[in-house]
């Protein structure tokens, strides 16, 4: 049990009514999951109005209700607490109620708009490798320690992030490694939280559905540098033009991490093959599973970032050369017949760019690049017939076919990206809406020797279409088509 008086610190309070001597025994933001004694935060968000549903959350229990506006109806037995910006109070008051665990962590918030995941997962894989207790939040599992929990969203909602953070405190954790999306931000749902470190890989083309304008974007990732304390360090990829407009404001330590430029820490890259990565990291030469000068900006990222929590660099190094690659993040697969099939998590423009200028980089030159590519529904369009002109560019076959469509019409996605295709590459290019059959499609096409890419969807296991979301694993249909080639 928590004193209401207590969770409310800091929180923007304008007034009360009632006693906020009251103890509450459970917190949410959605009135479906009221408990009794309980606190309920009325959220205004994009979908609904916490405050519409505030007789509800008092009729199954609540006590207590923290809001922007007072009801009409106010009840004497109920405590009411009036707060400038309900969304930033939920976040302090959830850190509050848990006992603020992000203050008994070294947490490390990793924002940008490539590389999120995968420097989130080997800074886990790491730290776990050298034998510390570590937690990681990503898009694909949520882990504390050897503990797997699915994950939902890029960043949990403020109450969810701070309940996965005090089960990492009690499980004896240490460190903990989480992704930093920009519409958490804006939404303020690390609001609370107390970060030792924030890492900015780069910006891109993207979410542009939410953010409107890419100045927009940009603003909602630097609000993070901005936020952080001066206890902190803001680790910055200087080779992206953005980075340095991220520290410009923060109170944080300022570093910076580059391949191409000198920076406090420096890699150049010596091998790019199929079998992995040679690398000149900080004078010290190491060799890595993974592939792509992409994963070589996510690799020294990883490695910046923990010598600035003070591990030692020689076990540093050593420990990254043992890292295995992501799921759905340039994983591949090879066919008896020789024929290579990739999938990656590429959903917007410069993340497919950086994944086909890789396999250009690797490739012998003989062999076809062929790519199958689809644009998600209802998010950002404007980036789809860029999609496709990237697509077009830089492979020798491109069938374009559906993502997610979610509530659109599939038909329609395809006519937008077909738009960004150029007249000289119509020839090579094809329009299947089945995303299985256009898998099976390029496979088809493909020789000995030859490279299929499926982009976009990477370790997700459904397809979204129309709210219901059907089974479906980029990797096991390739899987499926290559088996099927050998015989």
């Amino acid at each position: 049990m928590k004193l209401l008086s207590d969770i409310l610190y800091k929180t923007g309070l304008v007034e009360t009514q009632g006693s906020t001597n009251v103890a509450i025994t459970a917190m949410t933001f959605d009135s479906r999951k009221v408990e009794k004694d309980g606190l309920f935060v009325a959220v205004r968000g994009t979908q609904s109005d916490g405050h519409d549903f505030i007789d509800k959350a008092i009729s199954l229990g609540a006590v207590a209700i923290v809001c922007e506006e007072f009801p009409k109806e106010i009840i004497d037995r109920i405590t009411y607490a009036k707060v400038v910006d309900s969304s930033l109070a939920l976040g302090i008051i959830a850190s509050n109620f848990y006992d603020n665990p992000s203050s008994s962590l070294k947490l490390i918030g990793v924002t940008g708009t490539n590389g999120k995941t995968t420097t989130v997962t080997l800074l886990f894989q790491l730290f776990r490798a050298m034998g510390l207790k570590a937690g990681m939040l990503t898009t694909v599992r949520n882990m504390i320690n050897s503990e797997e929990i699915p994950s939902t969203h890029t960043t949990p909602d403020a109450v969810e992030l701070n309940t996965l953070l005090r089960r990492m405190v009690d499980a004896g954790c240490k460190y903990a490694f989480m992704e930093v999306s920009s519409h958490s931000v804006v939404q303020k749902r690390i609001a609370g939280l107390e970060f030792s470190g924030g890492v900015f890989s780069n910006i891109t083309h993207d979410h542009l559905d939410y953010h409107k304008t890419f100045d927009e974007y940009i603003k909602a990732k630097k609000t993070f540098f901005d936020q952080l304390p001066k206890s902190a360090f803001a680790l910055v990829n200087k080779d992206d033009v953005n980075g340095i407009i991220m520290v410009q404001n923060t109170k944080a330590l300022k570093r910076s991490y580059s391949i191409s430029s000198l920076a406090d820490f420096n890699c150049r890259v010596l091998e790019n093959q199929f079998s992995g990565l040679q690398l000149n990291m900080d004078n010290v030469e190491l060799w890595s599973k993974l592939i792509g000068s992409f994963n070589a900006y996510n690799l020294l990222a990883v490695y910046s970032t923990a010598i600035l929590l003070g591990q030692d660099k020689m076990n540093v190094l050593m420990t990254i050369s043992t890292l295995d690659s992501v799921e759905g993040r340039f994983e591949y697969v090879r066919s008896d017949s020789g024929i290579t099939g990739i999938v990656d998590y590429a959903h917007s423009p410069d993340a497919l760019k950086n994944v086909l200028s890789t396999i250009k980089d690797i490739r012998s030159g003989n062999e076809q690049v062929i790519t199958v590519v689809g644009c998600g529904g209802d998010r950002d369009s404007a980036k789809r017939p860029i999609m496709s002109r990237i697509a077009c560019d830089l492979s020798d076959r491109v069938i374009l076919t559906s993502d997610n469509p979610r509530s659109e019409d599939p038909e329609s996605i395809l006519k937008q990206m077909q738009n960004g295709i150029e007249k000289q590459n119509t020839k090579k290019t094809l329009s299947i809406v089945d995303r299985r059959e256009a898998i099976r499609t390029a496979v088809a096409l493909a020789r000995p020797g030859d490279i299929v890419l499926v982009a976009g969807k990477g370790h997700e296991k459904y397809q979204e279409v129309n709210g219901v979301k059907y089974p479906f694993d980029d990797m096991g249909v390739l899987k499926e088509n290559l088996n099927n080639a050998n015989v």
